[in-house]
């Protein structure tokens, strides 16, 4: 049997490789590419005359928005997240006006309470390490950091009920949110949405102990949106007050598998910062005020980062052979099993944590937003699909034609992912290769930005 070396050599001496490599830069060396065949053409949607016709075999990126399962796709898909938040903070494109700096904007962490304690690695203001609860000093990449110090206290099924009710906690959130402003703004708070609207973007982040904690970019508008501006009332110390205590009323009761009854709340870390209008590179001032230059890739960041291999799996769980086989921590297969088993109680069906296990329980969407924050990815998918139409007429000397010009689609699912080993590997360093040509010219683009006087 020939080695992979041996593998990679007649795969890149193969007749057909300049073809195959063509298909792996379109889809930016996607790990595991859907392969398709069939044919795509222009017609005239007038005459119905054929203007171009495609042919053949391609590749169509799997879309997958973890990066732990995909980075190329994890990228597009960060760098529309990014467009997204960014929208919803600047404003000046994607619809939104850049009005929408002059609202009251603040930066929310929501996190997890405690379910029994943890290995902790912390460090004092002034950078010297604090001890763990064990007596240890735990660096960074230690393994037991956010594990439980006695795994046998820990409350493994609060913490996955807590995980499985998150969203419907922070849709509460918002609900008493709205109501705390109007009491603030002494105003009725059935007669919020005819004064404010409350717009969020927002993403879910894992700790290292398994549980999330949603970070958002909470902003206060007037009653049409990003278009109207906020009430005289709205004032940041105002949004900022009210949200602290939307956060410390919410709370929800679960029954536990023994018929008693669990609260559910967050945890007692309420992160609340204001957003400044500001072109500083840094996250945030010496004030602890957050600034708009990172704060969109930052949560963009997030949006992406999933999981990873050392706290849940990267594919649904369909068995209990699969959870025997997982490649995690005990910790969080403890978590894992746990939504396994209570999947099969008949109380918890509606959850359908089973469905879920492999996220830890966590049943949200990573990145939501509220209708009114900025555009969507549906706008933004479809704006790039306009934008290489207009591409391929123009190449085909047919812009003249575009109002008339339909696009008729055939294709034929043929698998998904490489035939072999070697052509992942080639794959792989294909897509590295993109993202280090991408990166460096960000880099040069940042620097040339930095050394131009800005004139405006």
């Amino acid at each position: 049997m020939r080695t992979l070396e041996q593998r990679l050599t007649h795969r890149l001496r193969a007749a057909d490789y300049a073809d195959w490599r063509a298909k792996v830069h379109a889809v930016n060396g996607c790990a595991r590419p859907i392969r398709l065949a069939g044919a795509h053409q222009l017609h005239d949607a007038t005459t119905g005359q054929v203007l171009h016709h495609h042919g053949g075999d391609i590749f169509v990126p799997c879309g997958n928005r973890r990066s732990a399962v995909c980075p190329a796709c994890s990228d597009r898909y960060a760098a529309d997240a990014f467009h997204l938040i960014r929208a919803g903070l600047i404003g000046g494109t994607k619809g939104v006006p850049q009005t929408v700096t002059d609202r009251p904007r603040t930066f929310v962490t929501l996190t997890a309470p405690s379910f029994g304690p943890v290995h902790h690695a912390r460090t004092s203001p002034r950078g010297k390490r604090i001890p763990c609860r064990c007596g240890e000093f735990h660096h960074e990449d230690d393994p037991r950091v956010g594990t439980p110090l006695d795994p046998g206290g820990y409350d493994y099924t609060g913490a996955v009920l807590w995980q499985a009710h998150a969203g419907i906690l922070w849709q509460r959130f918002t609900m008493r949110l709205r109501r705390e402003i109007a009491k603030r703004a002494g105003i009725r708070a059935r007669d919020f949405g005819e004064h404010a609207r409350l717009s969020y973007g927002k993403v879910a982040e894992y700790q290292r102990r398994g549980l999330v904690h949603f970070h958002a970019v909470i902003r206060l508008d007037g009653p049409d949106g990003a278009t109207s501006p906020a009430p005289p009332w709205a004032h940041p110390d105002l949004l900022d007050d009210a949200i602290l205590a939307a956060a410390g009323a919410v709370v929800l009761s679960v029954a536990r598998p023994d018929g008693t009854r669990d609260t559910l709340m967050w945890g007692a870390q309420v992160d609340v910062r204001a957003i400044q209008p500001s072109g500083a590179d840094d996250f945030e001032d010496e004030a602890g005020q957050i600034s708009e230059a990172r704060l969109a890739a930052y949560i963009a960041k997030y949006a992406t980062k999933g999981t990873g291999k050392t706290e849940a799996a990267d594919r649904p769980i369909r068995s209990q052979r699969d959870i025997d086989h997982l490649k995690v921590s005990e910790h969080h297969r403890r978590i894992i099993q746990t939504a396994w088993d209570l999947g099969d109680l008949p109380a918890y069906e509606e959850l359908n944590l089973r469905r879920w296990a492999h996220m830890l329980a966590f049943r949200g969407h990573f990145l939501t937003k509220s209708r009114a924050y900025s555009t969507t990815f549906k706008t933004i998918r479809g704006d790039r699909r306009a934008y290489r139409l207009a591409e391929t007429l123009h190449r085909l000397g047919l812009d003249d034609r575009a109002d008339t010009v339909a696009v008729v689609n055939d294709w034929t699912f043929h698998g998904a992912g490489y035939r072999d080993d070697a052509e992942r590997e080639l794959a792989a360093a294909i897509a590295q290769r993109i993202r280090d040509d991408r990166k460096s010219k960000y880099a040069k683009e940042y620097h040339r930005e930095q050394q131009t006087p800005d004139h405006r």
